[in-house]
């Protein structure tokens, strides 16, 4: 597939790619054909636009040399977004980017993933480690305050999931009750990256200084054979993705390995 080179501040238009059960997944494209890939995948209730386009990350990357491939995980973006749970399986979600891959012509990539981008790619690298190369998420958000809020806009009293529907609503475009079925997705299976059985690419783990899961990507890290831990100084969970200390250093880490 190719398309025009859009300017680096800009989103093309998307290209969509079907999912197993028919559901369209938006794609975005830039930089040269011929440059080594990054796959980039965006956070929980935020968008390929909102995580690396409106930071840097996709001028950085490409004036960096990289061809930057931009998902919209289903319920986000402009990917269809349903709102049954079950439709939020990790493995549906892992399925979706196995299948951008094969639509692009992909064999592997590099892969920049943050929150619950992050949290997919982990999974991606354990189940099909031949597409990538050598904090339980959601887990606080009480689903029937935000269940509730979304429906009839019963006020949400809980601070944490007060702070994830802030999130949602701040992102043009995005559906509260799909974003609410992915949380109760995420539970339906075991949600929890195994430290026992990391995957065994090099990574780079980045967490802000102020984010609750900080000790917990530290772990993984350290869990991971070849991993790399880089804490982001002032950062919480919502920040983190427009540091440039986090910018710089994923730069670093992908052109030593493009």
């Amino acid at each position: 597939m190719s398309a025009a080179i859009p300017a680096l501040t800009e989103m093309p238009s998307p290209q969509y790619v079907m999912s197993a059960e028919g559901r369209r997944i938006a794609t975005y494209v830039w930089g040269d054909e011929d440059a080594p890939t990054l796959l980039a995948v965006h956070g929980f209730a935020s968008s390929c636009r909102d995580n690396w386009v409106n930071t840097g990350w996709v001028r950085d990357l490409t004036r960096a040399g990289f061809r930057v491939l931009g998902v919209d995980q289903r319920g986000h973006g402009a990917s269809d977004k349903p709102h049954e749970a079950t439709a939020f399986s990790m493995d549906a979600l892992v399925d979706d980017l196995v299948r951008v891959l094969d639509t692009y012509l992909l064999d592997t990539v590099l892969y920049a993933g943050y929150s619950l981008g992050a949290r997919v790619g982990w999974q991606l690298a354990v189940q099909v480690p031949e597409h990538v190369p050598d904090g339980r998420p959601l887990a606080r958000l009480q689903i029937e305050q935000a269940l509730a809020y979304a429906v009839d806009g019963t006020p949400v009293e809980d601070p944490v999931t007060r702070n994830y529907v802030t999130l949602a609503e701040r992102v043009a475009g995005n559906d509260l009750r799909a974003l609410v079925a992915l949380a109760e997705g995420m539970r339906l299976g075991d949600a929890d990256p195994d430290p026992a059985h990391p995957p065994t690419q090099p990574i780079l783990f980045a967490t802000g200084s102020e984010d609750a899961i900080l000790e917990r990507s530290r772990l993984l890290a350290d869990a991971t054979p070849d991993g790399t831990f880089v804490e982001l100084p002032g950062r919480h969970h919502f920040n983190a993705p427009g540091s440039r200390v986090f910018r710089q250093a994923a730069v670093g880490f992908f052109t030593e390995r493009g």
